[in-house]
Parts: structure tokens; sequence; C-alpha cells
């Protein structure tokens, strides 16, 4: 939950012949700070991520991406169907030693060396397994989630992957569960087209933003605000994302959605 700056004062006032002098007592809470880009920054050149990792971050612009989100110094943060760790890694420098990073990994997709590796360089990151089709709901515990490149899987269902058909709004509602009022969850995927949200899923592993608009206000969710810092004009969006003309340089959205106060 966001903390905001508050300010009580009691006056007392004598009021009989013997007066008593005036007091004014003041409680404030220190208004937590969105990470500035200089900071985010200083998070993603962390030498100790490994170069695959590194290579990525031109495309994805991670510092530029997390500060549009509104990523705070001391926020519980997750990585959502984290695919090896990339945003973690970055999350943990990010929120610092009064923070926490959980990454939520399905079964189906855990590599066992990546996440010892991961382990070794950023020992606090908590690792959650789970499978694909049965992420959990539990107590409201996280500030700020981001989820990238990843939602559109959640429509997605493969035999040779041991991944079965499952519905988006089972995992929101086990999202919305897990998230404080007030948090954030970023989410960051390539466009597609109007149509079939399914096939063009498995056809092109992308998704139209209005589904994904749709889907989380369902669940609850506000859209707060939208970007195109990770915009290409010059994808058609009729070409799979895998494609090696069109890979790391598709056009994609990012939604910053909120889970209202109360």
């Amino acid at each position: 939950m966001k903390l905001h700056v508050t300010v009580a004062t009691a006056l007392a006032l004598s009021l009989a012949a013997c007066s008593q002098p005036a007091t004014e007592e003041a409680e404030t809470e220190t208004a937590a700070q969105a990470l500035s880009l200089e900071a985010l920054d200083a998070a993603v050149a962390n030498e100790a991520r490994p170069e695959q990792a590194r290579e990525l971050d031109a495309s994805r612009k991670p510092a530029a991406v997390l500060a549009f989100l509104g990523l705070e110094e001391g926020d519980t943060a997750a990585d959502l169907v984290s695919g090896g760790g990339y945003w973690a890694e970055i999350l943990a420098k990010a929120v610092g030693p009064d923070g926490s990073v959980t990454a939520f990994e399905p079964e189906q997709f855990y590599n066992e060396e990546v996440w010892t590796a991961l382990d070794e360089r950023e020992p606090g990151i908590a690792l959650e397994r789970y499978r694909m089709e049965d992420f959990q709901s539990g107590e409201a515990r996280f500030d700020f989630a981001v989820m990238n490149l990843v939602y559109h899987d959640l429509y997605w269902e493969s035999e040779q992957y041991d991944v079965p058909r499952s519905e988006p709004q089972d995992y929101l509602a086990s999202l919305y569960s897990i998230m404080k009022p007030g948090g954030i969850v970023g989410v960051i995927d390539h466009v597609g087209n109007e149509g079939d949200t399914r096939k063009t899923v498995e056809d092109f592993h992308r998704i139209d933003p209005a589904v994904v608009r749709a889907d989380f206000e369902k669940a609850g969710f506000v859209l707060e605000s939208e970007s195109a810092m990770l915009a290409n004009p010059e994808d058609g969006h009729d070409t799979s994302v895998f494609d090696p003309a069109i890979r790391g340089k598709t056009d994609r959205f990012i939604m910053k959605f909120v889970k209202p106060e109360a």
C-alpha cells in the first residue's frame, strides 16, 4: 500500500482561570517516493547480471519502464511468470534492503541451472514455483508486480510444453488477491490484432491490448496509464514474435493497472 504524508495536530487550550500553554503534536509519515530514473539505471547497470540478460536491455528499456510504472524503494515486488528472473534481478537491486522480491516461475519453464546461478548472485530473491494453470490466491502482500511479454500465454495451451487450457480470469482473480490495495501491476506485451484471442496467441504469441484492458478491469483493476515507449509502428502485428525479422523489435504496449484502495 502506498503511503502518503499526513499531519495530525492536537491543540489543547485551557479556557479556565488556571490556563495551560498551548501544545501542538504532529505525527508525520514519510511519503514513499518513486525511484528516479538514475537510481533505476544503476540497478540495471549491475555488472553481476549475465551478458544474455544485459543484451535485452536496449529493446526492453527496463529502467524507463519501471520509472513509468512507479516502482518505489522498499516495495514488496513480484516478477510474474518470471522466465528466468530478468526483471526479478533488476527489482532486487532497485527496491533496496527495505524491500523484497518474489519471482513466480511456472514449473513447466523452470530451469534449475538458471535459477541456481541467480540465487548465487541475488540470494534475497524468493522463488515460488507453481503449475502454469494453477496460480493460487493468497494474502495481499505485494505493492508492485510486473508481467513482461507473458500475459498472452494465459490464453495459450501446448501439449508439447505440458500447458493445458486455462482461464485468464482465474489467474487474475488470484493476482488481485495478492496485491495490496493501491498496488501496481505493470503489463508489457506484444501488440496483436483484433480477432480470436486464442488463435492470435497460438499463431503469433501476441494479444490485442483491448483484451488485456478488459480482462484486468473485469478482475477489478483500474487502468491508470499507458505508455508507447516500446511501440514500433513498422510492426504489422501479423508475424510471429519469434520470427528473426521482428524478434526483439515487436510493437509492444505498456499498461499500468492499480488495485483500488477500497
